[in-house]
């Protein structure tokens, strides 16, 4: 986050004038139907390289150019903004973020009381007017001084209102975007009528706000940033002119338009610059678990004498900037689709691209969900495709840029055979599978089984388990469990004193909890969380196996498809699950009653109900805790574990280097516990 913002080197007036034409063009295409040739990585380095070069050329600067112009001067509107709605100026790292905040002081001659900071949504922005309180409007910010209205799409915008909690007439702005569900919907209603798909969730926003007479229909979800006031004399005239940014947003939340005080990402006020770039990387670690796109985070003023002070430039407020995140989206071309079998036979294609860098690492490959979802796209060999990727993310493409192909892409060859071991293929469901199940790849369940999250077997590496499934030993990790000295000595660079190692690990791992276990077996659509609330809320095994699709939506995050997922596969599993309990393994959870147990029984767990966030570094009997452990020793006192501070949150066990999860939790009056003293309360819990 502190790296310096690359450009695009311009060397004379030909090739200026060549790149003013084409971020112009760009701009049209990003903010109409936001098919840009460029993406928005290469888009800010061609504007940061005419900026550049016109610094060094003040004679030759073209009235076109798209510097120092709300949306590259690309966008025009016919209906004025009561108030300009300006772009913001960025800053790229913590050096960046201190100078502008140091400038800004400057300018007011005293420090800036307080800040406000929260995600720089990945949107179009818009603003709502209410009439006595109805919604009456929609304009896009267009140039900044007026905007196209799009008073259309009222009623297909999710968290504007069409009538506020109170008769108040008010300007809404915010971001209209598309969150991860409603693009994949918005896709499947447009290639289903005909059309190609989206490239990217904002470009699905900014199309779809705009178009009139669809022959489908798209949801899509408003975010507030600001509100002003449409009538002098109101009582709400002069709270929306003198009051905080911070409390205007309560307000707007209160009239019942949405915030993103309702996400994991929401904003929060800042005393000083320290505290600023903290929030800053807080949000930035969430920003690949959010359903919705950020591309930076905006840091203002928050109080309203400051902002009327610093005043506006003519593009940007001087009181509020965007701290700008690395690109998660770029274009590349699709080379080649490769057919993988996975650990429990699915049979997935993944895309190998053009190398492309994206969000700090060189991309190669990425996900392609499904042979129907290829289809459905209509991907092609040779497409230029959007590749999205953040932080710890899988890259995954989303789809072809349409407009970019020559007629020289080729279709891509759908297998009609497994392609691991040539038997047939599921394709009853949207993800295909081989005919075989877990035992087209054995080795690869077998491996997932073992592993440190699951049932961790130590001395079992990956080429262990390779000769034992090669020789026949094993079909499956039940297998692991029938196995005798002999047969372990018998394979390469296995000695006595690793065989007798290897036995008793594999002993040990019978007295795994039931999470463990319930983990072990790699159902589809569970990993270590949902496994642990599935063995939490069931308690035995027995329990679970007995469980219909309407108890397992009774289990947070189970939804009805994954409910009746799970009802399947572990019907399937029945036979695996009998042999793993004739040779011993863990059938029930410790400390979990089931849901046919006394509420009572229940209130006794130590954090029977309490939302707990675990921020810093541990000490004391949590120092060799991973936070993986940390959050199941939550689970395990009754607790739910949550990444973020809030109003819900009843415990912050705050360590070393806290940071601003503390600052808000005391602003919040949330308790707050030390390592130590969070240890001591769940004793009886600790392995």
């Amino acid at each position: 986050m502190t790296e310096t913002p690359a450009i695009t080197e311009i060397g004379d007036e030909a090739a200026y004038a060549a790149a003013v034409q084409t971020a112009v063009s760009a701009a049209a295409a990003y903010y109409g139907e936001g098919d840009s040739v460029l993406d928005d990585d290469a888009f800010d380095r061609l504007v940061r390289g005419i900026a550049a070069y016109e610094e060094e050329h003040p004679d030759q600067v073209l009235p076109e150019s798209p510097t120092g112009k709300v949306a590259g001067g690309a966008v025009v509107g016919d209906v004025p903004h009561t108030v300009p709605m300006l772009s913001l100026d960025n800053v790229f790292g913590p050096e960046d973020l201190a100078s502008w905040a140091a400038g800004l002081e400057r300018r007011l001659g005293r420090p800036v009381e307080r800040w406000s900071v929260e995600p720089k949504l990945d949107g179009l922005a818009i603003s709502a007017r209410y009439r006595e309180g109805r919604l009456v409007q929609l304009v896009t910010r267009g140039d900044g001084a007026a905007g196209e209205d799009v008073s259309h799409a009222i009623g297909t915008v999710t968290g504007l209102p069409a009538r506020l909690a109170r008769p108040v007439s008010v300007e809404l702005r915010g971001e209209v975007l598309m969150t991860r569900a409603q693009f994949e919907d918005a896709n499947t209603a447009r290639t289903g009528a005909g059309g190609a798909a989206f490239a990217n969730p904002r470009s699905a926003a900014a199309g779809s706000l705009r178009a009139k007479d669809r022959a489908y229909a798209v949801e899509m979800t408003f975010f507030a940033y600001g509100a002003l006031p449409l009538e002098s004399g109101e009582e709400l005239t002069a709270r929306l002119r003198e009051a905080p940014h911070s409390e205007i947003m309560e307000l707007v939340a209160e009239l019942g338009a949405n915030t993103t005080a309702s996400t994991p990402v929401p904003g929060v006020v800042a005393a000083t610059v320290e505290q600023v770039q903290a929030r800053v990387e807080e949000i930035a670690a969430l920003r690949a678990t959010l359903e919705f796109g950020i591309d930076g985070i905006v840091v203002k003023a928050d109080l309203a004498a400051d902002q009327e002070q610093a005043g506006l430039s003519s593009r940007a407020p001087r009181w509020a900037t965007a701290y700008k995140l690395p690109a998660v989206e770029k274009i590349t071309r699709l080379v080649a689709v490769e057919w993988n079998v996975g650990r429990t036979g699915i049979i997935a294609p993944r895309a190998v691209l053009e190398p492309v860098e994206v969000d700090g690492a060189v991309i190669a490959y990425a996900t392609l969900h499904n042979a129907g979802d290829i289809a459905r796209r209509d991907l092609m060999i040779g497409d230029h495709v959007t590749v999205y990727r953040a932080g710890d993310v899988i890259p995954r493409v989303e789809a072809p840029v349409v407009h970019l192909r020559t007629g020289e892409e080729t279709p891509i060859e759908i297998p009609d055979a497994c392609p691991r071991c040539g038997q047939g293929i599921d394709d009853a469901q949207k993800r295909w599978r081989c005919a075989q199940g877990r035992a087209c790849h054995a080795i690869a369940s077998v491996r997932y089984a073992v592993g440190r999250d699951q049932l961790d077997i130590e001395g079992l590496g990956e080429k262990i388990v390779d000769q034992l499934v090669t020789a026949g030993l094993i079909a499956d990790f039940a297998d692991l469990f029938s196995l005798t000295r002999e047969q372990l000595l018998d394979l390469d660079r296995m000695g006595e004193t690793s065989t007798d190692n290897l036995l008793a690990a594999i002993e040990a791992a019978k007295a795994k909890p039931l999470n463990k276990v319930f983990c072990a077996l790699g159902i589809r659509g569970t990993g270590r969380s949902m496994s642990r609330r599935i063995a939490r809320h069931f308690a035995t095994m027995d329990a679970i196996r007995a469980a219909d699709a309407e108890a397992f939506q009774d289990v947070d995050g189970v939804g009805p498809e994954r409910a009746a997922l799970l009802v399947a596969e572990i019907a399937e599993l029945g036979p695996l699950i009998d042999r793993l309990a004739a040779a011993g393994l863990g059938m029930t959870e410790p400390g979990a009653t089931g849901p046919g147990a006394p509420a009572a029984d229940a209130d006794e767990l130590p954090l029977s109900g309490m939302s707990v966030v675990v921020t810093g570094a541990m000490s004391g009997p949590l120092a060799d805790l991973t936070r993986t452990q940390v959050n199941e020793l939550i689970e395990r006192a009754g607790g739910k574990a949550s990444s973020s501070v809030s109003a819900r949150t009843a415990l912050l066990v705050a360590g070393e280097k806290a940071g601003s999860k503390r600052d808000k939790a005391e602003k919040l009056g949330v308790e707050i516990a030390t390592p130590e003293e969070f240890a001591a309360r769940v004793a009886d819990f600790l392995a």
